[in-house]
């Protein structure tokens, strides 16, 4: 569950950084890929569970970006 929470929070974070890197407010984001403000104040939410690939998929092309998803070894305590 701790890292689960530890995803969330990084895409949450990633997802603010790059519209605060864009110059853009949550309404212009939302405004690009047809949604709401307050669905990108959930998605930069560091406690939300939904982040959906597709969604992560629609900010990306919005704002010039592409996805890199990796699969990590897990760390040896």
């Amino acid at each position: 569950m701790v890292r689960e929470s530890s995803v969330n929070a990084q895409v949450s974070l990633i997802i603010y950084d790059v519209r605060k890197q864009a110059g853009l407010t949550q309404k212009q984001l939302a405004d690009l890929i047809g949604t709401t403000q307050s669905v990108i104040a959930r998605l930069e939410d560091a406690d939300y569970e939904g982040h959906s690939l597709s969604m992560l998929a629609r900010i990306a092309a919005a704002l010039g970006r592409k996805i890199k998803i990796e699969m990590l070894p897990k760390e040896v305590a």
